[in-house]
């Protein structure tokens, strides 16, 4: 059994370029900061995934924060199961000799994996609004937390309020069960906040610097905090937020082409998935093409190559190569052009667009949509796809990680390496 406990720290956006832009020295909280390279797609929850099995999408089955479920014919989009994913987790042995396993804020945390879990939950309500509120694992440890720091503001986590808030939330609550009667042996923890503010304004623009200054803030609170309650830390930031000016519409070509069928309800157009014979799913600079056929998959191939701003499109042949071709991908994997990323409507006038359109709705909407960052007219989400400056996906530029744990692998290249890595310290 290791004598100190670990805490993992999983910081959204934190990219190489970011960081030696801002923080020239590469150093955060006491950690040297070293390039690291993102599994592909370089979205959230295949991070995750990735670094909880230390295997590839290929294996473990989160190609994207969503897929399309081919028994209801409906994208699923941020679901909460740890069944989601497969494989051995990098701790199954460690836990098996007595060690204890936390999770905050990751996705796909719900279920058997950990003794700990804190995870957003809301109620949604029968007449509209909803009740907000956390899961947790024990029960008693969200009531706690609340009654000592206040309540989780879920509407600081996403959408148009998103903010620094839920960062300096999850920091304070990360102290608190590192100090407390819950604190586990290895705890995986997750900030936010710096991914919100790049989508909004990119990279390059000035207002990065104050999310950027608020993150390494929360990270030196954090670090101090684990020092005092014999923790180690390993800092690793998921993927590297790109300027973007560009949003391409796959679906409108494909609706232009005859691909895509749509219900028409009280003026409103609504994606037909059950008779449409190709669909994309998309997720911020990669999209899953779904086709019912091989003729429908060789039509949508020589269609979306033809466009300028998407740069590569994988069929199941290239799709391993990328370590993506699993049964949960599409027939085709779109890869943007830098400088663009997907949006998901097909609808060419705002007044035939679905009623969730305006609306931040991350289960129903069938793709990734940033515009919920933004308000649009009447307090509803903005569908200016123009507004979206950051976006990620690519795997052409590296994060970073840093630590102060003693890994046997002293230079893990990839996300695959220092996820192994941290599980070969824990098998031992």
């Amino acid at each position: 059994m290791m004598m100190q406990r670990i805490l993992v720290i999983q910081a959204a956006a934190l990219g190489h370029d970011l960081v030696q832009t801002l923080k020239p020295d590469m150093q955060i909280a006491g950690l040297e900061l070293q390039p690291l390279q993102p599994v592909f797609p370089a979205v959230t929850c295949t991070a995750q995934a990735t670094f909880r099995t230390a295997t590839t999408p290929d294996r473990h089955g989160m190609v994207g924060n969503g897929f399309f479920d081919r028994t209801y014919h409906k994208a699923l989009f941020w679901e909460q199961s740890s069944s989601l994913y497969s494989g051995r987790r990098i701790w199954d042995s460690f836990r098996q000799r007595g060690a204890t396993v936390g999770q905050m804020f990751w996705q796909q945390s719900l279920g058997q994996d950990s003794d700990l879990i804190l995870s957003p939950a809301p109620i949604h309500k029968h007449g509209g609004g909803m009740i907000q509120d956390c899961f947790s694992k024990p029960a008693e440890l969200y009531p706690a937390l609340a009654s000592k720091i206040g309540k989780f503001g879920l509407q600081n986590y996403w959408g148009p309020l998103a903010s620094a808030r839920s960062t300096q939330w999850i920091t304070a609550a990360t102290c608190e069960v590192m100090a407390g009667e819950f604190a586990p042996d290895l705890l995986l923890t997750y900030l936010p906040h710096l991914d919100y503010g790049l989508q909004k304004t990119g990279p390059s623009a000035g207002a990065t610097g104050k999310e950027f200054g608020v993150l390494q803030t929360c990270l030196e609170t954090i670090a101090a905090a684990a020092t005092e309650n014999d923790y180690t830390v390993l800092l690793f930031g998921d993927y590297a937020i790109a300027d973007v000016s560009r949003p391409v519409f796959p679906n409108q070509l494909l609706l232009d082409n005859g691909l895509v069928q749509l219900r028409h309800v009280n003026g409103m157009q609504y994606p037909d998935l059950h008779t449409s014979a190709a669909f994309v799913v998309v997720d911020h600079q990669v999209a899953h093409v779904i086709c019912d056929s091989p003729a429908t998959t060789a039509a949508a191939q020589e269609l979306l190559a033809a466009h300028p701003d998407i740069d590569l499109v994988l069929d199941r042949g290239a799709q391993a190569a990328h370590d993506i071709d699993h049964a949960r991908a599409g027939e085709l994997v779109l890869v943007a052009a830098p400088g663009a990323w997907f949006a998901y409507p097909w609808w060419h006038e705002k007044r035939q667009a679905p009623d969730y359109a305006t609306h931040v709705d991350i289960h129903n909407k069938p793709g990734y949509d940033p515009c919920e960052l933004f308000f649009g007219p009447f307090l509803g989400t903005s569908q200016n796809h123009a507004r979206i400056r950051g976006s990620h996906g690519r795997i052409d530029s590296n994060a970073v990680y840093g630590t102060n744990v003693e890994l046997r692998s002293k230079e893990p290249g990839t996300l695959v390496d220092l996820a192994a890595a941290l599980g070969e310290l824990l098998d031992a």
